[in-house]
């Protein structure tokens, strides 16, 4: 399993990654691997407010579905709409082009509570 180390995790198997004032989050490469090929995936829409630890999304493989949780409250200001056509990113570039969406942040702060890749990849 990939889990970069400049990456947080939540231990519901999002990630985020700083990107200026705001938090781009996915899901981590152990989540897209234990769920398999991806079909679909459901972002939060832009503009909604979310709390940490909320269901917000939802993505779907062939085998099931799984909530994807806010790792941190914030805003909802962007979504990879590229994933509507290719959901597959996901699972091809979980760190990349895989991101699903971006929040602005209430307490930047918040990130640094999430779990670091050794503490992310001992709870699996």
């Amino acid at each position: 399993m990939n889990h970069p180390s400049e990456l947080k995790y939540a231990a519901t198997h999002e990630w985020v990654r700083i990107e200026g004032d705001l938090i781009v989050t996915g899901i981590s490469d152990h989540a897209q691997d234990a769920l398999g090929d991806l079909v679909y995936v459901e972002s939060p829409e832009v503009g909604r407010q979310v709390t940490a630890g909320e269901a917000v999304g939802v993505v779907e493989s062939v085998k099931t579905a799984s909530d994807i949780h806010a790792p941190i409250s914030g805003t909802v200001v962007e979504i990879n709409e590229a994933l509507d056509d290719d959901p597959d990113f996901v699972n091809d570039e979980p760190y990349g082009k895989g991101w699903i969406y971006k929040i602005k942040a209430d307490n930047p702060a918040d990130v640094e509570k999430l779990l670091n890749h050794t503490k992310y990849e001992a709870g699996l």
